[in-house]
């Protein structure tokens, strides 16, 4: 089994390949989460935009970092959507990436505050790079998504004045999404990953049982998000819990990356019911 890159392929432009490389998607939608938990936690502009940084940057390091975890098993596949197994990209300028990344990332957290700081660099990033580094193969590799997406409204929250820990259904509700997340981004490769020895929490589960209880667990964290807050909820939240269930119906039923992207629409709705529930 090779770890060669491929010969055929010809390298295109070094920033291309880090952008795709720092899984770009998912990276936009949990930066966006932090920005509008950020306005939900009342931040002054200045704070809110050093938490956004602080979440992006982060995220930067998780997708480069998992890329370069990854490069021999993905090049044994043959995943040509990889920048680094593709040959599209070299692992020394990812690497400079995440050294660069990594310590904006340190700066940008602390400055939200040391209390803010410490939960989004050990509970966010530490959660992510754990499962980089182990867990994503182990029947824990559920807990780093949960920790890292239930601790994200607290990133925002312990940056205010006073910092407070959020209530325990946003946790609740942030634990539950990522988790769901994670089973349907795992689906698409299950059968790769198999082969070259991965086997967490989906891989465990199968296909079958994996997805329906992805769609549950993104169910309940809308739910959660919805009926969490005190006092009855406006009539426009049963508006958006229908558009989260015809997401949840895409999770599913779709294939490829489309459930996962479904996931990342339905949290945006639930950090939408969490800001108007203020």
């Amino acid at each position: 089994m090779s770890a060669a890159p491929p010969r055929t392929t010809r390298r295109a432009g070094t920033v291309p390949g880090l952008v795709t490389a720092a899984h770009p998607g998912p990276a936009a939608a949990v930066t966006v989460v932090a920005a509008l938990l950020a306005v939900d936690a009342g931040l002054p502009a200045r704070t809110a935009l050093v938490v956004t940084l602080a979440v992006l940057t982060g995220q930067l390091v998780v997708g480069w970092v998992n890329d370069l975890v990854d490069l021999r098993r993905d090049r044994a596949v043959g995943r040509a959507d990889k920048p680094l197994a593709a040959g599209r990209v070299r692992v020394c300028p990812v690497a400079v990436a995440v050294a660069l990344s990594g310590a904006a990332c340190v700066v940008f957290s602390l400055a939200a505050g040391w209390r803010s700081g410490i939960v989004h660099l050990v509970l966010g990033v530490g959660s992510a790079q754990a499962y980089n580094l182990g867990l994503k193969g182990t029947r824990l590799s559920w807990l780093p998504y949960a920790v890292a997406f239930g601790t994200l409204p607290a990133v925002a929250s312990l940056a205010g004045t006073p910092p407070v820990w959020p209530p325990w259904w946003t946790t609740a509700a942030g634990a539950a999404l990522g988790v769901g997340a994670h089973v349907l981004n795992a689906l698409p490769d299950l059968a790769d990953d198999v082969r070259t020895g991965v086997r967490g929490l989906p891989h465990r589960l199968g296909e079958r049982a994996a997805r329906p209880l992805a769609a549950g667990l993104l169910v309940a964290a809308s739910a959660l998000a919805a009926f969490g807050p005190a006092g009855s909820p406006p009539a426009w939240v049963w508006g958006a819990l229908a558009v989260v269930a015809a997401l949840a119906a895409v999770a599913l039923a779709g294939r490829g990356r489309l459930p996962f992207r479904a996931a990342m629409a339905i949290a945006l709705v639930d950090v939408v019911l969490l800001v108007a529930a203020g």
